[in-house]
């Protein structure tokens, strides 16, 4: 399996190379805590996107492995927390073995975990919360001290997976979401952009298909 997701990643760098992110028109950044909030604007249509960033990654970056970073996005008017590779390289291409199967598990201590299942939004991975979980994720975090963040997955490779979860200390939370929603008002938020390059979970399915894997 794990040559499979290779080959697929390869088939997949020419596109991630040639594709480039836009520019945005222009941008701004607040530190408000562990918390870096940064909001960018169009100056055609006036529409501000934003995003909150943990300074703390839940993993760093690597030879073939762009970094994973906890952020804070809109996500049908809630703001909820998300496990991030943002604007994928040919040289951080590995982390798309995530778009596969992957899943993060993320917990706010002493409530249960919740899964977050991985998936492409133009060239970033993002690993979000269920529909059925968005109120439950904003709630958690808005009090929250501190996150339990593990990667795992069937088909993610061993150099991604975690056996211990990532345990990253969290203040100003509720001060940094003001500040979000200050900035970019409920309802405001864009749609998530859909894949800049083929849908990995297609390309995997056609590929084991090609191989006759069952």
């Amino acid at each position: 399996m794990i040559r499979l997701v290779s080959l697929l990643l390869l088939l997949a760098a020419p596109a991630l190379a040639q594709t480039k992110p836009p520019m945005p028109s222009a941008q701004s950044t607040e530190t408000i805590g562990p918390w870096l909030l940064s909001c960018t604007t169009d100056r055609m249509t006036d529409r501000s996107e934003c995003r909150m960033l943990l300074s703390q990654p839940v993993q760093p970056s690597a030879p073939g492995l762009a970094p994973l970073a906890l952020e804070v996005v809109d996500r049908g008017g809630r703001l909820v927390p998300v496990v991030v590779a943002r604007d994928l390289s040919l040289e951080g291409a590995a982390r798309g073995a995530l778009a596969l199967a992957g899943t993060v598990q993320l917990r706010f201590p002493p409530n249960p975990f919740f899964e977050m299942p991985c998936g492409l939004e133009g060239r970033s991975v993002i690993c979000a919360p269920r529909s059925s979980d968005l109120e439950r994720a904003a709630s958690e975090l808005a009090r929250a001290d501190r996150v339990l963040v593990r990667v795992t997955g069937m088909l993610v490779p061993e150099a991604q997976a975690m056996r211990e979860p990532v345990e990253l200390r969290l203040n100003d939370t509720a001060a940094a979401l003001g500040r979000f929603r200050a900035r970019q008002p409920e309802g405001s938020a864009p749609p998530p952009a859909p894949p800049a390059m083929w849908d990995l979970r297609e390309m995997f399915s056609r590929l084991m298909g090609l191989l006759n894997v069952q």
